[in-house]
């Protein structure tokens, strides 16, 4: 019976004990968590920006310190800017600043700088947009061993437009793809950029090079030639191929220009070459493909007079269908490459401002 009851009462009291050391050790964990909360919080109101090639835009990012974790600031703080590329381990870097020293990459060098609008404004501006600029960004603050990130998107006003050179469709691998999209004043585009033309109406059923190295097509109308008539609409997706050997079209982006495009009023119809000295002796040059695009789509430029440009493609802008004048629907018109020797047309120019 005595046995019993010590056993009860050394029972009670393990019990007891146990139950306090468990208390200490929940508090202190709570503690913990407590400490190791986030001392540097990072943040952007706005997760994408929109402007068009030669604005100016601003990337909003703010931080937000915890004074009693970094006392007087003996920490300095680092605010770096990088842009995203579609391969997830590589980053451009754009912008370092700590401190007083600042420094700019590769082609922001001359074009970005903080906004500076507080103590904890980390915002980026960048001025005269190129076409390269699209893309995300990222905005990291490091100070001490803390540091957080925000990114924010830039998007570009701007056009869409599938394209194959004279040697006719699918002869271009990745790399000659890029250029042949540069050639015409205009970019590669992206999947995102893609996806937004589609939604406004874009249809096209050949497939082409997309900045990210895969292949895709946009369908609003299925039939069957475009994988099949029973589909549902939208961005066909070939996938990724190799981009030495594989050969596909490709979808290239241009945004506003600076400079006029103009159809050139001549006497007389023109060879190929007549027409670039045309163009010369009007102190202007033979427009480009991304050119006769974006005066289309974003100043309404309309003209029913088929005209060389200077990939040696001859083409005709329509933002008012009409009866013999693309009577379906507005588009620019592709009449093809013409032999230039011989073949008789009038001519698009482009003058640059200075």
């Amino acid at each position: 019976m005595k046995s019993l009851l010590l056993l009860v009462l050394i029972s009670i009291c393990w019990a007891d004990h146990h139950s306090d050391n468990y208390t200490l050790d929940h508090d202190r964990v709570i503690h913990i968590q407590a400490e190791n909360g986030p001392r540097l919080l990072v943040e952007a109101e706005q997760t994408k920006v929109f402007s068009h090639r030669g604005g100016n835009v601003t990337l909003p990012c703010k931080f937000y310190r915890d004074p009693t974790a970094f006392g007087s600031g003996i920490h300095k703080i680092r605010i770096k800017w990088t842009k995203l590329t579609s391969d997830y381990l590589k980053e451009v870097d754009v912008f370092v600043s700590m401190g007083y020293h600042r420094k700019t990459y590769g082609g922001y060098q001359g074009r970005v700088f903080l906004k500076g609008g507080s103590d904890n404004d980390a915002s980026l501006v960048i001025t005269d947009l190129t076409l390269e600029d699209y893309g995300r960004y990222k905005c990291e603050v490091i100070e001490g061993l803390e540091d957080d990130t925000a990114v924010v998107a830039v998007d570009l006003q701007g056009v869409v437009f599938p394209y194959f050179p004279r040697l006719g469709r699918y002869n271009l691998n990745f790399h000659e793809a890029q250029q042949a999209c540069l050639d015409q004043d205009a970019v590669i585009a992206s999947f995102d950029q893609l996806y937004d033309a589609w939604r406004g109406g874009l249809d096209w059923c050949n497939a082409g090079w997309l900045s990210d190295g895969s292949v895709q097509y946009p369908i609003t109308k299925p039939r069957e030639p475009c994988g099949g008539q029973n589909t549902v609409p939208g961005v066909r997706n070939y996938g990724f191929w190799d981009k030495d050997k594989s050969r596909y079209d490709v979808f290239c982006f241009t945004s506003n220009f600076n400079g006029r495009f103009y159809y050139l009023i001549h006497p007389t119809k023109l060879t190929y070459d007549e027409a670039v000295q045309a163009c010369l002796n009007d102190g202007a040059q033979i427009a480009k493909v991304g050119q006769i695009f974006a005066a289309w789509k974003l100043l309404g430029y309309d003209r029913c007079d088929a005209g060389w440009l200077a990939d040696g493609s001859v083409r005709y802008p329509i933002s008012r269908p009409r009866r013999r004048c693309s009577p379906t629907e507005a588009a620019v018109r592709f009449v093809g490459f013409p032999d230039k020797k011989h073949k008789l047309y009038g001519v698009y120019c482009f003058r640059a401002y200075n």
